[in-house]
C-alpha cells in the first residue's frame, strides 16, 4: 500500500467550480485546502482586475509558492486538496514537482455555461472578459499526465463523487 501523501488540484478556466468542488472535497476528506488565489502577490490581482491577463513571468512565483505549501503539507504527512487553473503543461509540470503524489482534476465545460456562472458570482476579482483567453491558453491533460476530466455539467456532489472513487483508484 502506497501511503505518500496525495495533492489533488482542482484545474480550469476561471469560474468551471474548482472553489465549490474543492471545498466539498476537503469537507468530506478531512484534508488540508488551499486556494491558488490567495498566493497571487497583490500585484496579480490588480492586473486580472484591470482586465489584463497575467503571463508566464506573472505566474512562476505564484505556482512556486503553491508548489511549497504542497510539499511542506506533504513533508507533514498531509494530503491536500488545492485549486489552481493550471492551464498550461509547464505549470502543472511545476506542481508535479511538488513531495507527494499530485493528480489533477480537469473541471471542464462549454465556455457559454462557465460565462454564465461568472456572472453570476460577486466578490471575485477574475472579469468575465478575460475568459477567452483562459480558453486560448487551456492546455488538455495530456495521457501522460496524472488526472482526470470531468464534465461539470455534473453536481457538485457527483463530481466530488467523481474524484474520491479516483483517489481510491490512487491508493491501491
Amino acid at each position: 500500500m502506497d501511503h505518500q501523501p496525495i495533492h489533488l488540484v482542482l484545474m480550469g478556466v476561471s469560474g468551471c467550480g474548482k472553489t465549490s468542488v474543492a471545498r466539498a472535497l476537503a469537507q468530506r476528506l478531512s484534508w488540508p485546502y488551499a486556494e491558488a488565489d490567495d498566493f497571487h502577490p497583490q500585484e496579480n490581482k490588480d492586473k486580472m482586475a484591470a482586465g489584463i491577463a497575467l503571463n508566464d513571468d506573472d505566474r512562476w512565483p505564484w505556482l512556486e509558492s503553491l508548489s511549497r505549501w504542497m510539499s511542506a503539507n506533504a513533508m507533514a504527512g498531509n494530503s491536500t486538496v488545492v485549486t489552481c487553473s493550471a492551464l498550461k503543461k509547464s505549470y502543472r509540470d511545476l506542481l508535479s514537482r511538488s513531495s507527494g503524489k499530485v493528480f489533477f482534476v480537469h473541471l471542464s465545460g462549454p465556455q457559454e455555461l462557465i460565462a454564465q456562472r461568472m456572472s453570476a458570482r460577486t466578490g471575485h476579482f477574475m472579469p468575465t472578459t478575460l475568459l477567452p483567453s483562459q480558453f486560448a491558453t487551456l492546455e488538455q491533460l495530456g495521457e501522460e499526465e496524472n488526472g482526470i476530466t470531468l464534465d461539470i455539467n455534473a453536481s457538485v456532489n457527483e463530481l466530488a463523487d467523481q474524484v474520491i472513487a479516483a483517489v481510491k483508484g490512487l491508493r491501491k
